[in-house]
C-alpha cells in the first residue's frame, strides 16, 4: 500500500514493480541526472553528464529490484543497492585526485555521485517525494553554497599558495620576507611533481597574524608577495 505522498496522489500502481511505475522512474532519475550532470560538466568537474545518467539508471533498477525481491520473493535485505553503494564507494574514492598543486580534486564530485546513488535507489523503491527532496536538497548544497563557501574562504586567517621561486637558494629570503610581512607559514613542501623540472615549487600553508593583512583579502595579500624579487610565479590554492 502506498505510504509515498507523490505515489499516494498518482495512484497505487506508482508503488508497486510493474512497467508504468518503471517507465516514470526511469524519466524522473534521467531528468534528475541531467540536471546534476549539466552542472557539474558546465564547472568542467570530472563525472559528467553521461556518467551521472548511467550510475543513476543502475541505482535506481538496483532499488527496484531489490524492492521486488523484498515484496514478491521476501528477501530480507537489499543486496543490489547494497552491493551498487559498495561499488560507488570504490569508484568515486578513485576519482579523488591530486593535482600538479597537491590540490585535493573531484572530492565534490565523488560524494554527489554517492548522494545521486542514494537518492536513485530510493526513487526505485517507490519513494518519490523522499527522493525529489533529496535531489532538491543535493542542487542547493551545490549551487545556493557556492558563494558562501568562498565568502567564507576568503575571509579566513588561513589561506595556501603554490609557489615558483626563481632559485632553491631563494627559499630563505621568501621564508623572511612573509614573516615580516605578517604571515607564519604553518606547512612547507617541496612538491614532488615537479622535481626533476629543474623549478624550485613548493607548497606552502599561511596563518595571518599580522594585524594590518586581516583586513586585506587573500588575492591582495598574494598580490604583494608576487613582486618579490625572489618569486617568479605565486598562486592560491583553493
Amino acid at each position: 500500500m502506498p505510504t509515498d505522498f507523490i505515489a499516494d496522489l498518482l495512484g497505487a500502481w506508482s508503488a508497486e514493480v510493474n512497467i508504468a511505475s518503471t517507465a516514470l522512474k526511469t524519466v524522473l532519475i534521467i531528468i534528475m541526472a541531467v540536471v546534476l550532470g549539466c552542472e557539474r560538466s558546465k564547472n568542467r568537474h570530472a563525472a559528467g553528464l553521461r556518467t551521472l545518467i548511467v550510475l543513476s539508471i543502475g541505482s535506481m533498477f538496483a532499488g527496484i529490484g531489490d524492492m521486488y525481491f523484498i515484496t514478491v520473493l521476501h528477501v530480507g535485505f537489499s543486496f543490489l543497492s547494497a552491493a551498487v553503494f559498495i561499488g560507488i564507494s570504490i569508484i568515486t574514492a578513485n576519482t579523488i585526485i591530486f593535482s600538479s598543486k597537491n590540490q585535493i580534486m573531484g572530492l565534490t564530485t565523488s560524494v554527489g555521485m554517492w548522494a545521486m546513488s542514494i537518492i536513485s535507489a530510493i526513487l526505485g523503491f517507490g519513494l518519490y517525494t523522499a527522493a525529489l527532496i533529496g535531489f532538491a536538497a543535493l542542487m542547493i548544497g551545490l549551487l545556493a553554497f557556492s558563494s558562501l563557501e568562498t565568502y567564507i574562504k576568503s575571509r579566513s586567517n588561513h589561506f595556501e599558495i603554490h609557489l615558483e621561486l626563481k632559485s632553491r637558494s631563494s627559499l630563505q629570503d621568501f621564508i623572511t620576507m612573509a614573516r615580516e610581512f605578517g604571515l607564519k607559514i604553518d606547512n612547507l613542501e617541496l612538491n614532488p611533481a615537479y622535481a626533476n623540472s629543474g623549478l624550485s615549487v613548493y607548497t606552502v600553508k599561511f596563518t595571518i597574524v599580522g594585524k594590518s593583512l586581516k583586513k586585506k583579502s587573500h588575492n591582495d595579500i598574494i598580490e604583494a608577495l608576487s613582486v618579490l624579487d625572489c618569486v617568479y610565479y605565486i598562486e592560491k590554492i583553493g
